[in-house]
């Protein structure tokens, strides 16, 4: 793997623990999705973009004002900072909830932050946008993600993709999809920069 220069959130699932309910509700809505909501926001909000990804903006915001930010979250991202890492954002989130969740959740001052709204898409758009925006190369760029359909974004993008291991058989079986590797707590996002650094050579 090249040195890592730029590393892309995608908030459900990595950033902070979202409430399924929410993306559930807009794929019974719009979708006549049938059933009980996942356990997982992550899953249910990934399906959600599969099934075509509109949504409904007002449970996205209430998606937002249910989620509870990982206690290693901003110690994490400052360390990562005073690295020289580029952090961005990039989500399929609308800007309302993405706005909401940086000033509710996460008061992290980011390189950039992309969403559904001015990247003009979903699932793949944020992640070129905020690429093309910070003018990183792909290979030099992690894409931190929880779920499979996430893996497969970044492959398609030509990031390295980097599993966030919150659910030990999930994990087990996403890492069969062979990421770039694999984390279960953002304090070890640091340390692992400083492998790949030091694997190249860099200090």
């Amino acid at each position: 793997m090249e040195t890592i220069k730029g590393i892309l959130f995608e908030p459900v699932g990595c950033l902070a623990e979202f409430p399924p309910e929410p993306f559930h509700e807009i794929a019974v809505r719009l979708y006549g999705k049938r059933g009980k909501a996942s356990r997982s926001a992550s899953r249910s909000y990934w399906h959600l973009l599969n099934l075509g990804g509109d949504t409904i903006e007002a449970l996205e915001v209430q998606a937002v004002d249910g989620a509870a930010i990982y206690d290693d979250v901003l110690p994490a991202l400052a360390e990562l900072k005073a690295m020289g890492v580029e952090l961005l954002i990039a989500s399929s989130l609308c800007n309302a909830a993405i706005a909401r969740f940086v000033e509710r959740c996460c008061p992290h001052e980011f390189d950039g932050v992309w969403n559904r709204d001015n990247a003009e898409g979903i699932k793949a758009a944020p992640l070129t946008r905020a690429l093309e925006g910070a003018s990183l190369r792909p290979e030099n760029t992690m894409f931190l993600t929880d779920t499979a359909e996430g893996l497969r974004v970044a492959e398609s993008v030509g990031v390295n993709s980097v599993l966030m291991m919150n659910d030990p058989d999930e994990s087990r079986r996403l890492a069969m999809l062979n990421p770039g590797g694999g984390i279960v707590s953002l304090h070890e996002l640091p340390d692992f920069i400083r492998l790949v650094r030091a694997q190249n050579g860099e200090t």
